[in-house]
C-alpha cells in the first residue's frame, strides 16, 4: 500500500495554485468578466482551489490566439511535429505521478487507477500519433498517360473541444494527441467539476509547445455527458469451473464500478442466463463487497469518490427509485459524503433503474434464457456505447458480439481499448492535387 499526501500537504507531489487564470497564447490571462469559480475536490469535499469563469468573450480571446498560432504549426512537417509529441510523452512520464495525484485530487478517481491506466493511456495517445505521422507518406495515383492526382494532409486549423469530467486529462489528451499531430491548435474547455488538472498538465509540457498552440479556457457548465446504457452478458459456461476464467469473469462484472461507475460505456446492465443465474450472482455479489470504497490516494482503494454531490444525488435518486419500482437491492446503496457503495439491483429489465443509465457504481442484474433473450433484452436500448460478453464458447460470443447493437464489443474482457490513430481523419482533411504534363487540352470544348 502507498498513501500518497494531498496536495499542498506535507510531502506531496502536487501542490495546485490558490487561483488559475485561463492559459491563452502561452500566458496566463485574467478573466474578462473578472469571475472565478470555487473547485472542490470529491475526496474530501473541500475546496482546494478556484479558476477563472469562462464567457464568450474569453474563447474569443482564445480562439484568436489558436487561429494566430495555427499558420506556423501546421506548416511545420509531419517529422517535426512527431518529435514535439515524443518529447510530450516523455515529460508525461516523467511527471506521471504528480499528474496521477493531481487526477485524483480533481474527480475524485482512486490514485492506482490514475497510475496504471490514466496516465499510460496518455502518455501511450502522444507517442501512438507520433508514430503513424512519421511513418506514414502521402499517395499519388495515376490518372492517366500524363495526369496524376497527389492526395496529402492538412490541418483544419483550430479545434475546440469541451470536455467531460470522467476523465479529465485523458479525455483532454484525446483530443490533444490526434489534433496537434494533424497540425491543428487547441482551445480546450475542461467541466466545471473538473477544471484543475488540466493546468497542472499545462505547467509540464507548455514550453514544449510555441504559445497559442494549446489554450484553455475554465469555468463553463455546459459540458453534456454522454451516457450509455451498456449490458454486460454472462453465458451460463461461464461457471462450468472454479478457474482463473470464472474469476476474470467477476472481475468483468465488478467493472460496473470503475471511476465509480462515471464512465459513458459503464457496463451497468448485467444479463445472466438462467441455468447459472443464482450461482453467478451470488459470486458476484461477493465479489462487489469486496470493492474497498475510501480515500482515492491510497493505492489500495478500489472505489473512490463521485465527482460532485450533485451526481452523488442523482446516484442515490435512482436508487430509491428502484426500490419504489420493485426491484430487490442485493447489496449497496448507501452513500457518505461523495463516497457510494457499490450497488446492485436485480428485477425486470424494463424498470427505469434497468434501462437508464446512473453514471455512477450501480448495476442492474437481469436474467435471459438463450441467446436469442440476451439478445432482445440487450438491443432494448438505444445508443449503446458499449457492451460486454463472457463465454467459454468464443464462436457463440463472436456470433452474439457481431448482432449486439452497440459501438464497441468487448468479449471476455471489459475496457481493453486501442489508440485508434484512424481518429486522425477528424482532424484533417484530404488535399487532392490534380497536375497534367501534357501541353495539349482535353478536347472537350
Amino acid at each position: 500500500m502507498t498513501q500518497y499526501a494531498a496536495p499542498g500537504q506535507p510531502g506531496s507531489v502536487v501542490a495546485y495554485r490558490a487561483r488559475y487564470d485561463h492559459f491563452i497564447g502561452g500566458d496566463h490571462v485574467s478573466p474578462v468578466s473578472g469571475e472565478y469559480v470555487e473547485n472542490v475536490t470529491p475526496v474530501t469535499g473541500e475546496v482546494f482551489t478556484e479558476v477563472a469563469r469562462g464567457t464568450d468573450a474569453d474563447r474569443a480571446r482564445a480562439l484568436h490566439a489558436a487561429s494566430g498560432a495555427a499558420r506556423a504549426w501546421g506548416a511545420t512537417t509531419a517529422r517535426e511535429r512527431a518529435t514535439v509529441l515524443c518529447e510530450i510523452a516523455d515529460r508525461i512520464e516523467e511527471h506521471a505521478t504528480e499528474l496521477a495525484v493531481a487526477e485524483t485530487w480533481d474527480n475524485g478517481k482512486p490514485v492506482r487507477e490514475a497510475l496504471v491506466a490514466d496516465v499510460p493511456m496518455v502518455i501511450e495517445l502522444f507517442r501512438q500519433f507520433a508514430a503513424v505521422i512519421r511513418a506514414e507518406s502521402g499517395e499519388v495515383e495515376q490518372l492517366g498517360r500524363s495526369t496524376c492526382e497527389y492526395r496529402s494532409y492538412q490541418p483544419l486549423g483550430v479545434v475546440h473541444e469541451r470536455l467531460s469530467w470522467t476523465f479529465p486529462l485523458l479525455n483532454a489528451c484525446r483530443v490533444l494527441a490526434p489534433a496537434l499531430a494533424a497540425g491543428n491548435a487547441v482551445v480546450l474547455e475542461p467541466a466545471l467539476q473538473t477544471p484543475a488538472s488540466i493546468h497542472v498538465l499545462m505547467n509540464v509540457v507548455a514550453d514544449l509547445l510555441p504559445p497559442g498552440v494549446v489554450n484553455v479556457v475554465t469555468g463553463s457548465d455546459d459540458h453534456p455527458v454522454v451516457i450509455g446504457r451498456c449490458p454486460n452478458i454472462f453465458f451460463a459456461d461461464v461457471t462450468a469451473q472454479r478457474d482463473s476464467f470464472l474469476d476474470k469473469a467477476l472481475e468483468g462484472f465488478a467493472m460496473f464500478a470503475a471511476n465509480q461507475g462515471e464512465i459513458a460505456t459503464a457496463p451497468s446492465r448485467a444479463l445472466i442466463q438462467t441455468a447459472a443465474y443464482e450461482q453467478l450472482l451470488h459470486l458476484a455479489t461477493v465479489r462487489t463487497q469486496a470493492l474497498s470504497v475510501g480515500d482515492p490516494l491510497d493505492t489500495d482503494t478500489m472505489v473512490g469518490a463521485v465527482v460532485s454531490l450533485a451526481q452523488r444525488d442523482r446516484v442515490l435518486a435512482y436508487v430509491e427509485r428502484g426500490k419504489a419500482e420493485g426491484a430487490r437491492l442485493v447489496t449497496g446503496g448507501e452513500a457518505s459524503g461523495h463516497y457510494v457503495q457499490p450497488t446492485i439491483f436485480e428485477g425486470d429489465h424494463r424498470s427505469a433503474v434497468f434501462a437508464d443509465a446512473v453514471l455512477g457504481p450501480v448495476v442492474s442484474v437481469t436474467r435471459f434464457d438463450d441467446r436469442d433473450d440476451a439478445l432482445k433484452i440487450a438491443n432494448e436500448a438505444t445508443a449503446q456505447l458499449g457492451a460486454g460478453i463472457w463465454s467459454r464458447d468464443l464462436a457463440l460470443a463472436h456470433n452474439v458480439g457481431h448482432d449486439l447493437r452497440a459501438e464497441r464489443v468487448w468479449v471476455n474482457n471489459y475496457y481493453a481499448y486501442p489508440a485508434n490513430t484512424a481518429v486522425l481523419a477528424d482532424y484533417r482533411r484530404v488535399k487532392h492535387l490534380v497536375v497534367s504534363y501534357s501541353d495539349r487540352g482535353q478536347g472537350y470544348f
